[in-house]
């Protein structure tokens, strides 16, 4: 029987990936205004690890670096229908001691938006050897599945939210306990622990989990916490915390909860945006934490800082990327140690 590892993000990277935002993507109106976010999360990677650029003309991005830092980019001409690493890339896992990159179906979140040039991005990017000759690629198509819908804590929990995972147009008619056994056969995974409350008013993932909660360690998960009774938020949130509450480690030990702030309410045309600072991304010795022009960003990094005492704590202002519904960890996808050249 296959032994697979799924690494969790503090896991040793080799490097991390963005898609680079250009006129054909819902970026065009603020074009260089989101350019400006993805240089300053760029910087950020490249002093720590590889990035890999997904960009339709690498000669619009390479602009942007010097020629030092250019040395630690990795750029790849490649077409995309918008910049969302997190849910279209590839999946890192390691089976029977040697890398393997999981090719899951992304379908727009469930058919909301067209995804037919996203969909195509990590075979073209396997093809192109940005990654090391034994990393072996995997088709795993006929499931749809975005990065940004599950965490692991790197030994076989995997958390993750029932209103993504069940939505229509992504795996059904599969059940919830067709779903585990797909993990468990593809990541590895032993248990699965399923949230059923937890929502940000304008995001239309379906809740994924990396807006939500997330794993620091095997034993604590980050949350969002709101305390304000009139905020619409937090009934819900509320629930969720008790669930996490009810959640015990393999060992049947509760977990170690670190509440976040809930951000301060941000609007756009369409309404309010879902800021969280639960986008966060966890790099080689550092943790980037999306930032709102909020009193409650120092907060979010505070408590954060508690946890992460040995990693530099760096705050990125992700004002703009909340104008599309996402942040930092949704534009962001990253791969451990040994898979990149």
């Amino acid at each position: 029987m296959q032994q697979i590892f799924f690494p969790a993000e503090w896991h040793s990277q080799s490097g991390v990936q963005l898609t680079w935002p250009h006129i054909d993507t819902d970026w065009v109106d603020i074009l260089e205004e989101v350019i400006d976010c993805y240089v300053s999360i760029s910087r950020e990677i490249i002093k720590r690890e590889k990035l890999i650029i997904v960009a339709s003309a690498n000669s619009d991005v390479e602009q942007y670096f010097s020629d030092e830092e250019k040395n630690n980019i990795i750029f790849t001409e490649i077409e995309s229908n918008d910049t969302w690493a997190r849910d279209h890339s590839l999946i890192s896992v390691i089976i029977d001691n040697k890398p393997a990159l999981l090719d899951f179906g992304f379908n727009g979140w469930g058919l909301k938006f067209a995804a037919n040039l996203d969909n195509q991005i990590n075979n073209k990017l396997y093809k192109k050897s940005v990654f090391k000759s034994d990393v072996e690629y995997k088709n795993n198509l006929n499931f749809i599945l975005e990065g940004g819908s599950i965490e692991t804590d790197g030994k076989g929990t995997l958390l993750t939210t029932s209103q993504c995972l069940l939505a229509p147009n992504r795996n059904q008619p599969l059940t919830r306990e067709q779903i585990e056994e797909h993990f468990k056969r593809v990541l590895g995974i032993n248990r699965v622990l399923w949230l059923n409350y937890g929502f940000l008013a304008g995001d239309d993932t379906d809740s994924h989990i990396d807006t939500l909660a997330r794993f620091c360690d095997e034993d604590t998960i980050a949350y969002v916490k709101c305390d304000d009774v009139t905020d619409l938020h937090y009934f819900e949130l509320k629930q969720m915390e008790s669930e996490l509450k009810s959640f015990v480690k393999s060992n049947g030990e509760p977990y170690n909860l670190l509440p976040l702030p809930m951000v301060d309410a941000l609007y756009g045309n369409n309404g309010r945006l879902p800021a969280t600072y639960a986008n966060f991304l966890i790099i080689n010795n550092a943790v980037l934490v999306p930032t709102y022009g909020t009193k409650k960003d120092e907060i979010a990094k505070n408590q954060l800082k508690k946890q992460f005492q040995e990693r530099d704590i760096i705050g990125i202002d992700c004002r703009t990327l909340i104008k599309q519904n996402g942040s930092l960890h949704c534009i962001t996808m990253q791969f451990p140690e040994g898979f990149i050249r």
